[in-house]
């Protein structure tokens, strides 16, 4: 009885994780195109890429999510921890490039950057 709630949460988690997706798209292009009468194409591709690439991150991560459930919860076999940290690995590279491709810099750098020096009180 457990297991089968915790493959249907699993499943519920998968589908909400590809809508993120599909709706993050179709907001992404609607939102471009209202956005291209007062912006230049350029402008609005960047932005249109930028919208795509966090709806694709978001959802990539409630997929994990989804995944991690179902492994844990419903079979905790070594075969399917395999399997776990296999997709895990995949999506988390997918994420770091989509993160580099959409900031321009890796996801640490941002701290990096945003630092001010310390100044010390005289």
């Amino acid at each position: 009885m457990f297991e089968d709630a915790m493959e249907a949460v699993g499943k519920a988690m998968d589908a909400a994780g590809v809508a993120v997706i599909v709706v993050g798209v179709v907001a992404a292009g609607a939102t471009s195109l209202w956005q291209l009468r007062r912006s230049t194409a350029a402008e609005v591709y960047r932005s249109l890429r930028q919208r795509v690439g966090r709806a694709i991150l978001l959802g990539l991560e409630v997929l994990v999510a989804a995944d991690i459930i179902r492994t844990v919860a419903v079979s905790p076999t070594l075969e399917s921890a395999g399997s776990l940290a296999i997709i895990v690995a995949i999506r988390t590279a997918l994420s770091f490039s989509l993160e580099v491709e959409l900031e321009g810099h890796w996801p640490w750098q941002a701290q990096e950057q945003g630092r001010r020096p310390r100044t010390t009180p005289s």
